[in-house]
């Protein structure tokens, strides 16, 4: 399988990715897309003329970037509730979409909670919120992405991914002792695991999913870590860090694309170890066993609930 590059790079922008691409008809739901890298991602797409729904947890706080986005776009935007942390909210935000849907950007995230915190289900928060919180909103939104034909799933996962895999033997610290960044690296790997077999079941229906690290970014995702340690060398503006967002989102470039990790714009190398500037993905993120695994056991999860 070749390795998909673009002419694109860490310095690209969301804008430059998209220049001259027409969205118009086009949907796109943006989870977390009133802030940070979700902002400029809801932005770049607006601009291209697509109809975006920016998927939050508190609509009303939002409505001034929503006008702010519509006067400058030529797309149109919409603003809905949804905690991905409440599987009640989930199902209610999947259950009120009607119609196709072109392009479901996973966007919202945590990241490093200091201290143990689990779900109504007994689920630890950051792999609830990052990963079965968009796995539920994927698999209910299933049927309007089948409808779009020719839909695209964006993962939005981490190069912490390379701090570890998912753990299937304890995915909710039940036995070992919690440590926030662990459980981050877990679930930013179950992202990437999450593209790999929504790709692998969907793929046939016109479906196809991939992942990406943004880069480096200051946002209210490190508020937990003290803000962003990178080297000021290493940073990427929100601009920047939306670019590969909206490459996998909208670019003819990724036509036909899926079951991938991205970073910088273009596919990243399977590294045998990590290293010291964190690039790539590694093995365990990309393996088909794992992702078909992770996959089924979410499935058992869910069904369980109530």
């Amino acid at each position: 399988m070749a390795r998909t590059t673009t002419p694109f790079s860490f310095q690209s922008t969301a804008s430059e990715v998209l220049a001259g691409v027409d969205l118009s008809g086009k949907r796109a739901i943006v989870t977390g897309g009133a802030s940070g890298i979700g902002l400029e991602t809801s932005r770049a797409l607006v601009n291209a003329g697509a109809e975006v729904t920016l998927a939050v947890r508190r609509p009303d706080a939002v409505q001034e970037i929503a006008h702010g986005l519509r006067a400058g776009g030529r797309g149109s935007v919409h603003v809905a509730a949804l905690d991905l942390s409440e599987l009640g909210s989930v199902h209610r935000f999947a259950a009120q979409w009607s119609g196709p849907l072109h392009m479901l950007v996973n966007n919202a995230g945590v990241m490093a909670i200091p201290d143990l915190e689990v779900t109504a289900q007994g689920w630890e928060l950051q792999l609830a919120t990052n990963f079965l919180g968009h796995f539920v909103l994927a698999n209910g939104l299933h049927e309007a992405l089948k409808a779009a034909q020719g839909a695209r799933i964006v993962s939005l996962s981490s190069s912490a991914q390379l701090l570890g895999p998912v753990v299937f033997d304890d995915l909710h610290f039940r036995f070992r002792a919690y440590e926030p960044l662990a459980a981050y690296a877990q679930a930013k790997t179950a992202c990437v695991l999450m593209a790999v077999e929504a790709t692998r079941r969907w793929r046939h229906q016109g479906i196809l999913a991939n992942a990406l690290h943004p880069g480096a970014i200051a946002t209210n995702l490190q508020k937990h870590t003290g803000g962003l340690k990178t080297p000021v060398e290493r940073r990427k503006t929100a601009q920047q860090g939306a670019a590969t967002s909206v490459l996998l989102a909208a670019s003819p470039l990724l036509q036909g694309i899926g079951g991938r990790y991205f970073e910088d714009c273009n596919e990243a190398l399977v590294m045998d170890q990590r290293t010291a500037d964190f690039t790539g993905v590694a093995p365990y993120a990309v393996d088909p066993a794992n992702a078909h695994r992770l996959w089924e056991m979410a499935s058992h999860l869910v069904n369980m609930q109530p």
